[in-house]
């Protein structure tokens, strides 16, 4: 049996049947495309190799120094306010904290120590002293003084002036303290205004002294000693602190003074602003006055 041929009829041999089929194109095999993945390091180069290319323009050299000494600025500038920060608001925080402690401090030794003596004698340098009130700076205004006026003493609060008066004696208590920062206890020093009061507590006493002038019209230089209730001097100025001031820093003292000192303007060292006050009637016992003088309530 043999197979049947459709092409058989029609007179063509297989090779003429084959003809008639046409010729079909080789199928054509894509290559899978690689995955592209995004090479940052290659991103830079073609970057770089764009910068450097010879039609790219470049900055002129003024605008890069420009701004790099613009960036200089503001980075100096930031650091200046992180400075001032640090010393007017960071270290009042700290201070606050060392005064309490110097608060408890110094009630401790107060309560420890001895009867007085008839001649009081300064602690060592770097310890409390006494306790300042000032009323016009605030019903609360108190800061232990410290003996010394060194920068150790001056950045924990007020300091007193070695060698110059103890607290009630002829001659001046003279003291200093920072205007701004490290507790800024002197910062308001020029509102206080002639006959204000500023108290000293001792161990067993307090001393009352009124800034010198006339209360009645303000004027810091009516005093008939000569001595005005508030000045600005230069730093240079150290007779301020004399036994008398204004005096002789050998001569003798002609009255019982207290002077506080600071820096004038505010935020600045260039001047001292100098508050002188006189010792107002005697010690104040404080078994009499265990809570303090009347003038502790003025302001």
């Amino acid at each position: 049996m043999t197979d049947a041929d459709p092409d058989r009829d029609l007179g063509l041999d297989r090779t003429q049947r084959w003809e008639r089929v046409p010729d079909l194109a080789p199928a054509r095999h894509r290559a899978p495309e690689p995955d592209v993945e995004w090479d940052q390091d290659d991103a830079e180069q073609d970057d770089a190799e764009q910068d450097a290319a010879p039609g790219r323009r470049r900055d002129p050299l003024w605008q890069v120094l420009a701004r790099g000494v613009g960036e200089l600025l503001v980075t100096a500038g930031l650091i200046v306010l992180l400075f001032v920060v640090y010393e007017v608001y960071v270290t009042d925080f700290l201070n606050g904290r060392q005064q309490n402690q110097l608060t408890d401090q110094i009630h401790q030794q107060w309560d420890d120590a001895p009867a007085p003596t008839a001649t009081p004698v300064a602690p060592p340098v770097g310890d409390p002293l006494a306790v300042l009130h000032i009323p016009r700076l605030g019903a609360d205004y108190a800061r232990v003084v410290l003996e010394g006026t060194d920068e150790d003493q001056l950045s924990q609060g007020p300091g007193h002036y070695v060698g110059t008066a103890l607290p009630g004696q002829p001659g001046n208590l003279a003291l200093a303290g920072h205007r701004v920062g490290k507790g800024s206890p002197f910062l308001d020093a020029d509102k206080l205004r002639p006959g204000d009061p500023i108290v000293v507590e001792t161990a067993d006493s307090w001393f009352v002294y009124r800034v010198l002038g006339d209360p009645a019209t303000g004027d810091y230089t009516t005093d008939p000693s000569g001595i005005p209730g508030q000045q600005i001097v230069r730093p240079t100025d150290v007779a301020v602190i004399s036994p008398t001031p204004g005096g002789a820093a050998a001569g003798a003292p002609t009255g019982s003074y207290l002077t506080l000192t600071t820096c004038h303007p505010k935020y600045s060292a260039r001047q001292r602003l100098i508050v002188h006050a006189v010792l107002d009637g005697g010690p104040i016992s404080k078994a009499d006055a265990p809570d303090g003088p009347p003038a502790l309530t003025e302001g």
